[in-house]
């Protein structure tokens, strides 16, 4: 172990250090465990968040279902002659577009009014939703035919010069032009094809995406694609009966397929799945298409998907549903790491602005919200950005670590800086993301990053190896509890071990015998390696000084009750098992909550189960020399938050005759509720008194 505990409230190094720089700051305390569980709840990803059992919705339901070539293959084919550079439509593939095209719900009708009278329409709307079909069948509903598509490589200053010369194409298609700061596309482009256009007797509609090189005084022709439900339902009563179109769609699965996000391509090529009615192929074509569509991100030419919009997909999987802002600082970081795989002297500057965001979440098919984020000082409202299908996330993450196995070093440099921030919400995703690594590869995840982590210098890496474990076995990777009850054992190493007793607290609500149980352990080992040592080193004493910290969590968790029935043996057990008890009991009593009743208190009142458990362990602590003075000062404590919450108070009235088991410790808990001092210099508490009086009516008239 480092010579000091782990840190938290330091200053952050930069994000961005490798990972063989030594850290420089000081180490200080270690962040409470209060505090590493409080960062959990609140920055983990909504599907790691604990509800008493380890189910990760997303990890399980996702990740551990992806379907790879060996499980199902199928090789779709999304687009319409996506090969298509330059020449005429055959008129059957126009006809058999025109078979499946469904208008109902967008705005076709008014955009045909527009072309009839304008000739020419600039179409505008992300990738794959069918905006290039929508050009085509405007051409088809006009008898514009036949149809020519125009060379991709067009610029907008040549456009004019194409219809010098009329042909026989009545109709034409210019798909995807991109404009530039070079090439920008105007209205005097328009304005002057107009003309040419009506000279022909022709029609042209322009496909494109968000571009700031569009002169705002074009009136653009927004393209929103038909309802997939709709589209559904038009397509399947095209082929079957409408009765059994009508089953079909009423399974769960086309249900749990129209509760996600999905391009009008995967909705259509959907509809040839279920009318083949092969119940597997439905069930897993949502998914099938999610994977296909990472993949696609992660296999494109960097002409496509540039590296930069690469990194910042990673980036988001990582910090969906967080702040925007953040999720681009980080992104650039990564992306220069990954720059420099197989060139480290590669130092190209990153540009600074160029960055079109609606254009960058459209290609991540990803949205922009307002919502308060949590920090430390309340909350504050963020611009934050998600995945519009929650389950890319985790898929994203996994074709990454293992489809691509050479951005490995650069992802985990990022990794490493991530783990090391200053944010809480950063360290948290961090350990999330790692999270993710293990249940899809545990050997490289744990040899790569978490293994190093547990044994860093800097302390921010040590608390977020507790993180990544204590996620990593929410959402179900295999073996964590087995790899932390072995670190807890190791006496070998006191870093692996502290990390492993910090995340025992974590996890131990749903295996408290078996927690408490490996605490017990290490507390065995630590008291015989003092008894054989005249002295032990900083790491131990850390162990030590975590073992009850951890008894605490426990018994601040859901599974309190369980916790505090299985710590009461360790009373009459060996002397390191009972300080052990009383320590952490102690510890946990000693919680407070400045605005309603302490929480063991709390806990106590709301489950009669606890009632004995509690009055043995704290009638315990009383008569310990050792611990007397905490025990009476909890009760003091206990005492004052009882004159200002009710719940207290009731929880009290129960509890200290429970305590006065004899003469002695009722005279001991008199004199106490007697003296016990207000906060601040304030009078003696007046529930004191009505407590006085329910402790021992006999003792009172003596």
């Amino acid at each position: 172990m480092s010579e000091q505990a782990p840190a938290d409230e330091v200053a952050p190094p930069p994000v961005a250090r490798s990972e063989a720089q030594p850290a420089t700051e000081p180490e200080e305390q270690a962040q409470e465990p209060w505090a590493a569980r409080r960062d959990l709840d609140a920055h983990a990803p909504h599907s790691m968040a604990f509800r008493g059992t380890n189910h990760g919705v997303t990890a399980q339901q996702v990740i551990g279902d992806i379907i790879t070539g060996a499980k199902i293959e199928n090789h779709y084919d999304f687009g319409f002659g996506g090969g298509q550079v330059s020449g005429e439509f055959p008129a059957e593939t126009l006809k058999r577009l025109a078979a499946d095209f469904v208008s109902e719900g967008t705005a076709f009708a008014s955009l045909l009014e527009r072309l009839r009278h304008e000739r020419v329409l600039v179409l505008t709307g992300p990738p794959f939703t069918g905006r290039r079909t929508a050009a085509l069948m405007l051409l088809h509903h006009l008898d514009a035919t036949p149809v020519h598509a125009m060379d991709r490589g067009v610029t907008p200053s040549d456009l004019s010069r194409r219809f010098v010369s009329p042909g026989k194409a009545r109709g034409h298609v210019l798909c995807d032009l991109e404009p530039s700061q070079d090439q920008p596309l105007r209205e005097a482009h328009l304005l002057a094809l107009r003309g040419q256009l009506r000279d022909q007797d022709a029609y042209l509609v322009i496909t494109t995406g968000l571009s700031p090189y569009i002169e705002d005084t074009i009136r653009l022709a927004p393209w929103e694609p038909p309802a997939p439900r709709t589209t559904l339902r038009t397509l399947l009563h095209s082929r079957l009966d409408p009765t059994d179109a009508d089953e079909l769609l009423a399974l769960p699965a086309v249900a749990d397929f129209l509760s996600h996000e999905h391009q009008i391509r995967e909705v259509v090529r959907y509809v040839t799945v279920l009318v083949q009615a092969d119940q597997a192929k439905i069930r897993e074509y949502s998914l099938l298409a999610l994977e296909r569509q990472v993949q696609e991100w992660f296999e494109e030419a960097e002409n496509r998907i540039h590296l930069r919009e690469k990194a910042f997909l990673i980036a988001l999987a990582a910090f969906d549903k967080g702040p925007y802002a953040l999720t681009a600082e980080l992104s650039d970081i990564l992306y220069a790491a990954l720059r420099s795989t197989g060139d480290e002297k590669y130092q190209e500057p990153i540009p600074v602005f160029g960055t079109h965001i609606a254009k960058r979440l459209q290609t991540a098919r990803a949205r922009r919200y307002p919502e308060d984020e949590m920090t430390e000082w309340g909350p504050v409202m963020q611009v934050k950005a998600a995945f519009k299908d929650e389950r890319v996330a985790p898929v994203l993450l996994r074709e990454v670590w293992t489809g691509h196995p050479a951005a490995r070093p650069a992802l985990i440099k990022w990794l490493n800086g991530l783990a090391s921030d200053g944010r809480p919400f950063v360290r948290t995703r961090a350990a999330a993301t790692v999270a993710v690594l293990a249940f899809t590869d545990l050997p490289s995840a744990m040899a790569l990053i978490v293994e190093p982590w547990a044994g860093a210098k800097e302390s921010r890496r040590q608390l977020t190896a507790v993180s990544a474990l204590t996620l990593a076995h929410r959402i179900g990777a295999p073996n964590i509890p087995r790899i932390i009850d072995g670190w807890s054992a190791d006496g070998q190493d006191p870093k692996r071990c502290w990390v492993a007793v910090r995340a025992l607290g974590l996890i131990g609500p749903e295996r408290p015998a078996e927690t408490l149980a490996a605490l017990r352990a290490q507390a065995r080992h630590q008291y015989d390696k003092k008894l054989a040592q005249s002295r032990t080193g900083a790491g131990d004493q850390q162990v030590t000084e975590e073992l009850p910290q951890s008894v605490a969590l426990l018994l601040l968790s859901p599974a309190a009750v369980p916790a505090l029935m299985a710590l009461v043996p360790a009373l009459s057990g060996h002397p390191s098992a009972r300080v052990l008890a009383l320590d952490g009991f102690l510890t946990a009593c000693e919680r407070s909550d400045p605005s309603s009743c302490p929480p063991l208190l709390a806990g106590y009142a709301a489950s009669p189960a606890a009632y004995s458990a509690v009055s043995l362990l704290l009638s315990t602590a009383i008569n310990d020399r050792t611990t007397n003075e905490r025990a009476e000062n909890v009760l003091r404590s206990w005492v004052r938050s009882a004159d200002t919450d009710p719940t207290a108070a009731r929880a009290l009235t129960h509890l200290l005759p429970a305590l006065a088991t004899g003469p002695r410790d009722a005279a001991r808990l008199d004199h106490l509720l007697d003296t016990v001092p207000g906060l601040d210099g304030q009078p003696r508490p007046r529930v004191a008194g009505q407590l006085r009086a329910a402790l021992a009516p006999p003792l009172a008239r003596a």
